[in-house]
C-alpha cells in the first residue's frame, strides 16, 4: 500500500482552522478588519483592564422592523369622533374599538384618548408606567414638506416607497442624497468612541450582519451570533482534545512568525487581534446570566444576547454601545401585522425586564425603526407602501406616558394625504435621531455631522430639545 503525503502552505491549513478568507470573511476576520487599527492591534488588545463600574454607561438599541410598519394600528386614537374616521378609512382592516387597550396619555388635547393593538400588552405596561413614549407620524424628510411641494416634487425625499432605498433614508438619515454606506449611528460612533477604554472592539454591535445604520467613517460593526457567548470563535478554540491543541499549537506557531510582506503582516496582525478580541468578548459575555425568560425566538434569542453584552459592559470597558436587531416580515400586503406586533411586543418586555434586572433600566433606550409605515386604505387584506408612520422607544430615561409629535387626522384628503393615506410625516427622522443622540452623549455641535440636515427641523444652539422625549 502506498503512502501519501499531504503538503499544507499557510493559506490551506489557515482554511482548515476557519481562518482561510471563505471561513473568516463573514465573521471573525471581517470584524477584526473593521474594528482594530492593524498598526496597533497587539497594542490595544494587550492593554491592561480597570474594574470600575461604568456608572455613565449609555445605550441604543435600535429595533429594524424591515418590510415597513403598519403603525396606525399599533397606536389607534380610541375617542369616538376620532376612532369613527379611523374605523371608516381602514375599513376591514380596523381593530374593533372595544378590543383597543387604553393607555393613559399625558398632555392630549382635551377630549383625545388612544389604545393600543390587542398584542401589545407590554407596551401598554411600559407606556402607563412612563418607560415609554411614542413619536407620532415620524418619517423621512429633507426639509418640512407641504402636500403642494410634495405634489410639485420640491425637495421630496428619494426613492418614496421603495424598500431599498427608504432602509438607506432611515439608516442613513440623508433624505435627498444618493445611497450612502456611512449610517447615523456610525457617525455618532465616529464621536463617541474614544468614551470607552476598549478600542480592540467595535462599540458598534450588530445581532443581524453588517448594516449601513452602525457604519462610520471611522467605526464599523462587530457581529455576533445570538448562540454561546455570541462570539464567533475560531474552529475549536474552547475544545481540550488532543487534535484541537495541536492545531491551535500549530497556528500559533505559524502567526510567530515574523512577515515582512506588509500584506501578510496586516493579516497576520488581524487574525491574531481577531482571535484575542473574540475570546475575551466570549469570556466577559459567559459571565452574565439571566433569570428574565425571552421569547424563545429568533428575536427573542436576539435580544437576550443584547442583554447578555450589555451585563458584560464593565468587563469588556464599554462606556457607549450600539446595538441593531433586524426583525423582518413587515411586509403585509396580503395581512395585518398583528401578530408581528405580538412578537415584537412580548420582546421588547422582556427587554426591558432584562435591564431592570441588570440594573441599567436608566442607562438603555431601545427604539424602533422601520422602511415606512404603510396606507391607510386596505389593499384587498393588506396595505401598501406609504410614508409617515407611528414610532416608540422604551426605557427608564425616557419621558413616557406620552405621544409626541402631531398624532394625524386620519381622514383621506386631508392635508397631509399624499393619495390613497400615504401620510407625508409631520417630525423627521432626524429630529426622532437628535433627540436619542443628544441623550447617548453627543454636544448639539456634533449634531449637524451626525445628522446633516438636522438645522432644516431644530437649531442645535436653540438650548430646547429636538422632541423632548429622553430626559
Amino acid at each position: 500500500m502506498s503512502k501519501h503525503i499531504h503538503t499544507h502552505d499557510r493559506r490551506s491549513f489557515l482554511g482548515k482552522l476557519g481562518l482561510g478568507c471563505a471561513h473568516v470573511g463573514a465573521t471573525t476576520l471581517l470584524s477584526g478588519i473593521n474594528n482594530m487599527n492593524l498598526a496597533g492591534a497587539l497594542a490595544s488588545i494587550n492593554r491592561s483592564w480597570t474594574t470600575d463600574t461604568m456608572d455613565d454607561y449609555k445605550a441604543l438599541v435600535c429595533v429594524y422592523l424591515g418590510g415597513g410598519n403598519d403603525s396606525f394600528n399599533m397606536l389607534v386614537p380610541s375617542d369616538t369622533d376620532r376612532y369613527n374616521q379611523y374605523a371608516a378609512t381602514r375599513l376591514d382592516l380596523a381593530i374593533p374599538q372595544s378590543d383597543l387597550l387604553p393607555i393613559n396619555a399625558l398632555g392630549t388635547p382635551s377630549g383625545e384618548t388612544y389604545g393600543l393593538n390587542p398584542r401589545m400588552p407590554e407596551l401598554q405596561s411600559l407606556f402607563n408606567s412612563g418607560k415609554a413614549a411614542f413619536v407620532a407620524n415620524c418619517g423621512v424628510l429633507f426639509e418640512p414638506m407641504t402636500l403642494e411641494n410634495y405634489n410639485r416634487a420640491i425637495n421630496r425625499p428619494t426613492g418614496l416607497f421603495s424598500h431599498s432605498h427608504q432602509t438607506l433614508r432611515w439608516q442613513t438619515s440623508l433624505a435627498l442624497n444618493d445611497p450612502q454606506s456611512v449610517g447615523w449611528a456610525g457617525r455618532l460612533a465616529d464621536i463617541i468612541a474614544t468614551n470607552n477604554t476598549n478600542q480592540a472592539l467595535s462599540m458598534n454591535v450588530s445581532l443581524s450582519g453588517t448594516n449601513t445604520f452602525q457604519t462610520g467613517n471611522q467605526t464599523q460593526t462587530y457581529t455576533i451570533k445570538p448562540t454561546g457567548n455570541g462570539s464567533e470563535l475560531i474552529n475549536g478554540i474552547t475544545s481540550n482534545s488532543i487534535y484541537e491543541n495541536l492545531k491551535r499549537e500549530t497556528l500559533d506557531n505559524l502567526l510567530d512568525v515574523q512577515q515582512q510582506n506588509i500584506f501578510r503582516k496586516a493579516y497576520q496582525e488581524t487574525v491574531i487581534g481577531s482571535k484575542n478580541s473574540s475570546l475575551q468578548f466570549d469570556a466577559a459575555v459567559a459571565g452574565v446570566q439571566l433569570n428574565t425568560a425571552f421569547p424563545n425566538n429568533s428575536f427573542g434569542n436576539n435580544l437576550r444576547m443584547t442583554a447578555r453584552t450589555i451585563g458584560a459592559r464593565d468587563s469588556l470597558q464599554f462606556r457607549n454601545q450600539t446595538f441593531f436587531i433586524g426583525y423582518g416580515g413587515w411586509d403585509t400586503h396580503g395581512g395585518t401585522n398583528n401578530g408581528l406586533l405580538g412578537g415584537l411586543d412580548a420582546g421588547v418586555g422582556a427587554f426591558q425586564a432584562a435591564m431592570e434586572e441588570l440594573g441599567v433600566s436608566e442607562n438603555v433606550t431601545l427604539f424602533i425603526m422601520s422602511d415606512f409605515g404603510r396606507k391607510l386604505v386596505p389593499n384587498n387584506s393588506g396595505t401598501d407602501h406609504a410614508w409617515g408612520g407611528n414610532v416608540f422607544a422604551v426605557g427608564g430615561a425616557v419621558n413616557g406616558q406620552r405621544i409626541y409629535g402631531d398624532y394625524p387626522e386620519l381622514a383621506l384628503n386631508s392635508e397631509f394625504d399624499a393619495g390613497g393615506g400615504r401620510l407625508i410625516p409631520t417630525t423627521s427622522t432626524d429630529q426622532y435621531y437628535a433627540e436619542l443622540a443628544l441623550w447617548f452623549g453627543a454636544s448639539p455641535s456634533d449634531l449637524p455631522y451626525v445628522l446633516p440636515n438636522i438645522n432644516n427641523f431644530w437649531t442645535p444652539t436653540s438650548g430646547s430639545r429636538p422632541i423632548g422625549f429622553m430626559s
